[in-house]
């Protein structure tokens, strides 16, 4: 988390997105440009069908590079990178968004993701109940198994109950609404990332202030885009930009806030780099 804070810190980052789709395969090429801190690419390939083979649906590779010479200084392990990042960008986030009593935490999917994410909220919540919903059952209980959770077959009581709620799925379709959630309430969506992908429905947006990790990144990806240009949300709150300011933050112990984790090449760059740094301290 210090990573990205700090990264936010330095000059704005340059940005650029790449997505080729081959029916429901995906090849997403992110990469960024940060004075300071250098530049990197990273590509990920999106392969659904592989979770029926038992292979990882996500895979891809990373390349930092010199901000003096723009030589190769790494190639970073793509599921390393990539858990590190997520984690923190929502990790960020939460702390700074979730009211002040976290008792009960919701986890919608079972994969990788969600593993990490178990993980990240026990570094700041331990005592904190966890409890994990999926689509396939199975994996939930094994993931609950594993982590010391609690698996669940009923999505909207689970939700109604928790203090945190982080989706972590491939959705296209909604999976939380509006009318399930209740005063006091951080919805934190990490899973979509694309224009036609959506974890929660417009009323999720409409009663919540909406924060994100870059405007420019979100305003892509459905859950942000979707309501923005249906008029259901007319207001993002503020981005990790904003983090110095104060503005990232609750102001009211019964409102309902929602963070979209919408991601970026820029939060791996400055992840990366934090990384290579200690590697090589």
């Amino acid at each position: 988390m210090h990573a990205l804070v700090a990264g936010h810190d330095l000059p704005e980052a340059q940005l650029d997105d790449t997505l080729l789709r081959r029916g429901p395969d995906a090849l997403l090429s992110r990469s960024a440009l940060i004075d300071g801190l250098g530049s990197l690419v990273k590509t990920a390939t999106v392969f659904p069908g592989n979770g029926s083979l038992g292979r990882p649906t996500v895979n891809g590779s990373v390349s930092l590079f010199s901000d003096d010479t723009g030589e190769l200084d790494a190639t970073i392990d793509f599921h390393l990178l990539t858990k590190w990042k997520t984690a923190a960008d929502s990790l960020l986030a939460a702390t700074r968004l979730a009211g002040p009593e976290v008792s009960e935490i919701l986890i919608v999917g079972s994969g990788s993701v969600a593993a990490s994410m178990i993980e990240a909220y026990r570094e700041v919540w331990p005592d904190a109940r966890l409890t994990i919903w999926s689509r396939s059952p199975g994996t939930a209980a094994e993931l609950a198994d594993r982590a010391g959770a609690t698996a669940t077959d009923h999505l909207e009581r689970a939700v109604r109950r928790s203090d945190v709620i982080s989706t972590t799925t491939m959705a296209t379709e909604p999976l939380i609404f509006g009318t399930w959630l209740r005063p006091g309430q951080h919805l934190d969506l990490i899973g979509g990332y694309r224009p036609d992908m959506r974890e929660a429905d417009d009323d999720c947006l409409a009663r919540s202030r909406v924060f994100v990790d870059s405007r420019r990144t979100a305003a892509d990806v459905g859950d942000i885009g979707g309501p923005l240009e249906s008029g259901a949300l007319t207001r993002v709150e503020a981005d990790f930009r904003d983090l110095a300011t104060g503005r990232f933050s609750r102001i009211d112990p019964d409102e309902i806030t929602v963070f979209k984790n919408a991601g970026g090449a820029h939060l791996d760059l400055m992840v990366a780099r934090h990384l290579t740094d200690v590697a090589t301290a």
